[in-house]
């Protein structure tokens, strides 16, 4: 009775706990806008840090990469590490090991120890992303949760909105260092605010880690990129491309047999054998695989091709933030009339339109006004497909699942993101000689000969070809994620996962 009373919207103790959740949830979006403006600001930035350190193509584009990789592949793990050894000891801990990476990447004498700085801000933005959606829900009372949510999520797509613009004019105005070490202040009051608000979670049971699911995932997912990488660079016929290709083809089916006996894998492919969660997360990983690289796609053409500075660029890719930024709410506002699988299906179709703008509309001399219609279709469109993608699959599910599910979906999407980048890279300067690669990179090729800037546009059109291929495909996989028909004289389920087969 007492519980109950203390739960009452007007009692003192559901007022103390919602400021306290409140105050909380400024700790978190603070997190969470850390972690995306810094993820978003070297996209644009890299041309000046190429330039520095006069980065091969190879190590340009593992600057990228070894941040997605590791993030990828030990985001789960931090979850589970998290309750073993405490989720506010984890979280905070996550703050300080990226904020002293943040400050030693901009200290880098080498382009290789800034891609290893690199990778231990990976670590760290893991703890923190890994964590900061569960702090909330322990926070929150579960009438505000939602709230809650929404200001954590908007505080992200802020950051994401924010970040191009502000890596553009930080790289311009003070140097490619203060990239990073904008971060230190950030993360330092991130860190003591941390430690004054959060309140030592009660301990959850402990589940066993999938230590060697994480290492074979972070096996497959390196050998994946190697590959990629140099495919770019040496063409198909490298050794380095055979014996990783090899490696990654080797290990996925191990890979899928390890998880299948693991009694808490960190890549539940059983998952896969739901008709609606199967087609759902590979429609999630067709869209990331065809959205993560494009504000980098765009940066690299306003600077590579046309020549233009990092804050011009920086402006120049703006609508793609937008779009989402506009989109992901009328999507949600339209949810009670629209399915959440249209949704998706119309938000893929609309990424896909976008890329077929740029497609077709890739050469130096398009104005501006065209490209930035193809880049806010694709804007609008992720914005959109995301609202319903994530709105269809947490619907399906009972209660007791969406913590692992949505653990797997966020997995299978970062997979997306990294071989994404990695992807388009290789395809992008593959269209280049070898001599001239490294120029793509540091956005000088436009003082180079026009024959040069017509064969890296042919990069770009085959680039755009194969995400907007990617696209199409999302949209189909969307358009198949529904439940099976229960059989005749069998139960209904109102189309939850128990439905399906």
């Amino acid at each position: 009775m007492v519980a109950i009373l203390q739960d009452l919207p007007n009692s003192p103790e559901y007022r103390s706990k919602l400021r306290y959740a409140w105050r909380v949830c400024s700790v978190t979006s603070l997190g969470i806008v850390l972690i995306g403006i810094s993820g978003s600001t070297l996209n644009v930035a890299l041309p000046e840090v190429v330039r520095h350190f006069h980065a091969d193509a190879f190590a340009s584009g593992w600057i990228l990469l070894a941040y997605l990789l590791v993030s990828t592949a030990t985001l789960v793990l931090f979850g589970r590490v998290a309750d073993l050894l405490g989720r506010r000891e984890v979280y905070l801990a996550g703050f300080a090991l990226f904020t002293a990476a943040s400050l030693l990447a901009g200290l880098s004498p080498t382009v290789w120890f800034l891609i290893a700085m690199r990778a231990v801000q990976a670590v760290g933005a893991a703890m923190i992303l890994a964590n900061g959606t569960v702090i909330i829900t322990d926070a929150f009372p579960p009438d505000r949760l939602s709230q809650g949510m929404g200001v954590y999520i908007g505080a992200f797509s802020v950051a994401q909105l924010a970040g191009p613009t502000l890596g553009g004019l930080v790289a311009q105005a003070a140097g490619w260092q203060w990239i990073f070490w904008v971060n230190v202040p950030a993360g330092l009051i991130a860190l003591v605010w941390g430690a004054i608000i959060l309140g030592r979670l009660p301990p959850k049971p402990r589940e066993p880690m999938d230590v060697l699911g994480n290492l074979l995932v972070f096996a497959v997912l390196s050998a994946t990129l190697v590959a990629l990488s140099e495919a770019g660079s040496r063409g198909l016929s490298s050794p380095v491309v055979i014996i990783g290709a090899g490696v990654a083809a080797i290990l996925t089916p191990i890979l899928v047999t390890v998880e299948r006996r693991a009694s808490h894998p960190v890549l539940d492919v059983r998952l896969f054998g739901r008709r609606l969660l199967a087609f759902a997360n590979l429609a999630s990983f067709c869209n990331a695989l065809a959205r993560a690289a494009l504000i980098l796609l765009a940066a690299l053409y306003f600077q590579t091709v046309q020549g233009v500075d990092a804050l011009t660029a920086s402006l120049g890719v703006l609508p793609i933030p937008v779009g989402m930024a506009v989109a992901s709410p009328v999507a949600g506002a339209l949810g009670h009339r629209i399915s959440p699988r249209a949704l998706s299906v119309g938000g893929s179709l609309l990424s896909a339109a976008g890329l077929g703008v740029l497609l077709l509309t890739a050469d130096p001399a398009t104005p501006y006004w065209v490209v930035g219609v193809g880049l806010l279709l694709c804007g609008c469109g992720n914005g959109s497909f995301l609202t319903g993608n994530t709105t269809q699959v947490m619907a399906a599910l009972p209660a007791g699942s969406l913590g692992v599910v949505n653990g797997f979906r966020l997995m299978i999407m970062n997979v997306g993101m990294v071989l994404s980048v990695a992807l388009s890279l290789s395809v992008l300067t593959g269209s280049v000689s070898a001599e001239l690669r490294g120029q793509v990179y540091s956005g000088t090729l436009s003082s180079a000969s026009p024959a040069a800037v017509e064969q890296l546009m042919d990069g770009f059109r085959r680039t755009y070809a194969a995400l907007f291929a990617v696209a199409l495909a999302g949209a189909l996989a969307s358009a198949l994620a529904r439940p099976r028909r229960a059989r005749a004289g069998g139960g209904h389920d109102g189309g939850r996962a128990t439905s399906q087969t």
